[in-house]
């Protein structure tokens, strides 16, 4: 994978928004998902119109296409000029393509969509007991918490963040880092189907307001600050001639505004949540996680579920 970022220093600013790039990790994967999750959603929509109607599909893909953008569009060659660019660039792979994603509700269409042999084995493999312990660790919302915090605030340490700009391998490890803790910390806030809930709806609300408490402190620090915190935008000029000092500063706003209306979202779904009808608890305690069956296309349900 390459960037462009050395192209734009010769191109025209009309020609900034032509920059895209092809980067096959990214590209390839995207691509192979929307296929296999168009494949299984038109497989159990007709079964189960209710749980696989168009809006999920639709999230499905959005979610697809943000994290397109935020990887192969100029966002990702202009955030090693300016640090807003750079903002954008996190905030669409922590706080948007993440819950997206989940919204439409991937288990089942992906699985559906492999072909039958292949959803034998991954069905299979999926409910081995190692597996679903370490789906189940991953998953449990103070992991899926803390990984999240650490991941953001190590990247937007000067160290580190300096390094994923220097280095290519770094600024890729540093861009999977932001969105596979995003899907992590996303997964109990969305509980997409077949999922169980594992905190009460209320208990998720404190989550996301800690998460965002926590994204606003870093958006304040840039926000506010009287130098430049980050060496590499030290000698660049900003976007539209403004100074680093500015550039740092109207990224503290992007993180801080569109970053804070993610979480006020993702609040005000979980609170109508917590006021409307509890799901029942069975009698008995239910499997520690559900499995999606791999026999044509029927798919099993458990407890809890949401999305």
């Amino acid at each position: 994978m390459s960037h462009p970022a050395a192209a734009l220093d010769v191109l025209a600013p009309e020609t900034i928004a032509l920059a895209w790039s092809f980067e096959p990790m990214v590209v390839v994967p995207v691509v192979t998902a929307a296929a296999l999750y168009l494949r299984g959603w038109a497989a159990l929509r007709p079964r189960m119109p209710e749980r696989f109607g168009a809006g999920r599909a639709a999230a499905f893909a959005a979610g697809l296409g943000v994290v397109l953008v935020a990887v192969c569009s100029p966002i990702d060659a202009l955030g090693h000029r300016w640090l807003q660019a750079h903002m954008v660039q996190h905030l669409l792979l922590m706080v948007v393509a993440p819950p997206l994603l989940w919204l439409g509700a991937p288990v089942a269409p992906l699985l559906r969509g492999l072909p039958v042999g292949a959803r034998h084995a991954v069905a299979s493999l999926l409910a081995t007991r190692p597996v679903r312990w370490l789906t189940r660790v991953l998953t449990e919302p103070r992991i899926a918490w803390v990984s999240f915090v650490v991941a953001f605030w190590a990247w937007h340490a000067p160290a580190l963040y300096d390094l994923a700009l220097r280095s290519e391998f770094w600024h890729h490890v540093e861009h999977a880092c932001f969105f596979l803790t995003g899907l992590l910390f996303w997964h109990p806030v969305i509980l997409p189907w077949p999922a169980r809930q594992a905190w009460p709806r209320w208990g998720m609300i404190v989550y996301l307001l800690l998460a965002e408490a926590q994204a606003t402190l870093l958006s304040a620090i840039l926000t506010f600050s009287d130098r430049v915190i980050y060496p590499a935008y030290a000698a660049g000029a900003g976007l539209r001639g403004l100074s680093p000092l500015e550039d740092q500063a109207l990224a503290g706003v992007i993180m801080w505004v569109p970053g804070s209306l993610a979480f006020t979202l993702a609040l005000l779904r979980l609170v109508l949540q917590a006021l409307g009808p509890q799901p029942r608890r069975p009698a008995r305690a239910a499997p520690a996680t559900t499995t999606v069956t791999a026999t044509n296309g029927s798919t099993a349900t458990s407890a809890g579920q949401r999305s």
